[in-house]
């Protein structure tokens, strides 16, 4: 057997895999989603329909609000725990990367714990405060579980910064909030924007946390999980899953291309 046709029999379980798990399956959808009555015209049912829009223009805020938001908190705590060295560090990282241990709906429920009818801060505060059923519900059920993604990207490219890089930024007079945008920052970019797409797809796509959370706002998986079960509206659930693929894929392409292939590094 020569080299080249043991290469091809190693690659051929991938090659079965993808044929089998993902041409065929993305194949039947597209073909699906133009099985309707009024067939390929579909794609403009949903641009012409105010619902279809204002969810996916609603499912794509919430998810560049909770990009936006784990960056920023990620980030920081990033460098923090890189450049510090205390007891209890460990444990500190092992709580915030905890809920990669959670699925969707149990993400939700402790939303619902929080900030529901009976949660805890409607039992602590003065008021009827309820939030775990608004769009700022889902935003931090989406929030919980992208925090650990983006933090343990950015870790991994914070500790491969020179310090060096940063002390000669100081010895040259620049001040803090300087050495932040003009050094760390830059250094960072790549892995924040692999881990910000990656935290991006993981919320257009979430469904568990929406599933429990949102009763009275609609985002673009459960629209789907309702026009197939409770409509039975198969194309129309068939081209919304495209236009979500669709909207996800451009992004992790983008991120992919601005952070030098890295994307895959951040799931």
């Amino acid at each position: 057997m020569t080299s080249r046709q043991f290469t091809l029999l190693c690659l051929l379980p991938l090659a079965i895999f993808t044929l089998a798990f993902l041409a065929l399956p993305l194949v039947r959808l597209f073909l699906g989603s133009g099985a309707g009555e009024t067939g390929w015209g579909i794609y403009l049912t949903i641009l012409r329909t105010p619902r279809y829009l204002s969810t996916l223009a609603q499912t794509v805020g919430v998810s560049l609000a909770v990009t936006v938001a784990a960056l920023a908190i990620s980030t920081t705590a990033a460098l923090f725990l890189v450049r510090n060295r205390f007891p209890g560090r460990d444990t500190l990282l092992a709580v915030l990367t905890l809920p990669l241990a959670f699925p969707g709906v149990v993400v939700g429920f402790m939303i619902i714990l929080l900030g529901g009818r009976q949660g805890l801060v409607n039992q602590l505060l003065p008021g009827h405060v309820v939030f775990a059923y608004s769009i700022f519900g889902l935003f931090l059920g989406y929030l919980y579980f992208s925090i650990p993604r983006v933090l343990l990207t950015v870790m991994a490219a914070a500790e491969k910064i020179d310090p060096a890089l940063e002390e000669a930024a100081r010895s040259l007079g620049a001040p803090p909030h300087r050495i932040v945008i003009d050094v760390l920052l830059p250094a960072l970019g790549p892995a924040m924007i692999a881990a910000g797409a990656i935290a991006f797809a993981t919320a257009m796509g979430a469904f568990g946390t929406a599933f429990t959370l949102a009763t009275d706002i609609d985002v673009l998986p459960m629209v789907i999980y309702t026009e197939f079960t409770l409509s039975a509206n198969f194309a129309m659930a068939s081209a919304l899953s495209i236009l979500l693929g669709l909207v996800t894929w451009g992004i992790l392409l983008i991120g992919r291309s601005l952070s030098g292939g890295t994307v895959a590094a951040g799931g």
